[in-house]
């Protein structure tokens, strides 16, 4: 008995040089800690076996959390990975994110410049990728528009377009924190990342619900440009339907439409 994997995800546009895809959450990209568990990159690599078989090497250019939903660039061969990466090294790119946060920010549009740094590099850390926000920390600037401030359970919430100047790990998560105003259902910065390690160990609960508000944190890779041949690139994927309907107060499937697992003989 063979195991068969169908990943869901949605190909916005491809070349080729390179496909860009819309991924849901809670897929992750590459396979982690040798779980048997689909991934975005086993996907493509099944879509794309053809070409694979006939020199095609795929390389996950942008990545995303597994919780983060959104637009993912991946090249197609070694040589478009290697002029992507350029690309992004160089912040040629420009990037728009998504994120439902929690309260109403006074201002309709702020900068966060705190540098960030790895928690366990300055002190205890249960948690080996929490980031913090420290004078340690390495160079680190989000630029946020507040799009949109409405009411769910009678609580505040806000739809905050982001715009990260450079890429630092978890970087809109820590900054929107660091700001006062969380992402909904972030387990690592919603407060000390006390949330995380109850999930880890108990999984999702009454209580973690009522505190976090969302299973999966609300964040959403929404718009992607690059410079490409000589031209400029541009790719958008609409917000992922469970956030969408967050914000207009229908209710919420997690995984909706996300991974469905099958066996054939």
């Amino acid at each position: 008995m063979s195991l068969q994997v169908v990943v869901n995800f949605r190909v916005v546009d491809e070349s080729r040089d390179w496909v860009v895809v819309d991924k849901p959450a809670p897929l992750i990209v590459h396979p982690a800690n040798n779980k048997p568990e689909p991934t975005l990159l086993g996907g493509l690599e099944n879509l794309y076996s053809y070409e694979i078989e006939n020199g095609a090497c795929l390389g996950i250019v942008t990545r995303l959390d597994r919780e983060t939903s959104g637009l993912v660039l991946v090249a197609k061969h070694t040589a478009a990975a290697r002029e992507l990466g350029m690309i992004f090294e160089r912040r040629e790119a420009r990037k728009e994110y998504l994120a439902i946060v929690k309260g109403w920010p006074s201002d309709d549009n702020w900068i966060c410049d705190a540098p960030i740094i790895r928690a366990g590099d300055i002190g205890p850390s249960q948690i080996w990728v929490r980031q913090v926000a420290d004078a340690r920390g390495k160079e680190c600037i989000t630029r946020f528009i507040v799009e949109r401030r409405f009411m769910r359970d009678r609580m505040e919430f806000s739809v905050v377009r982001c715009f990260p100047e450079t890429g630092r790990m978890h970087q809109i998560r820590v900054h929107l924190a660091e700001s006062g105003f969380p992402i909904a259902g972030d387990k690592l910065y919603s407060s000390d990342g006390s949330e995380y390690l109850e999930w880890m160990k108990h999984g999702w609960n009454d209580g973690l619900a009522k505190r976090l508000i969302l299973p999966r944190h609300a964040l959403h890779a929404s718009r992607l440009a690059i410079g490409w041949l000589g031209k400029e690139i541009k790719w958008e994927a609409e917000l992922a339907p469970d956030l969408a309907n967050f914000i207009e107060g229908k209710p919420v499937d997690f995984a909706e439409g996300v991974v469905n697992w099958c066996r054939k003989g």
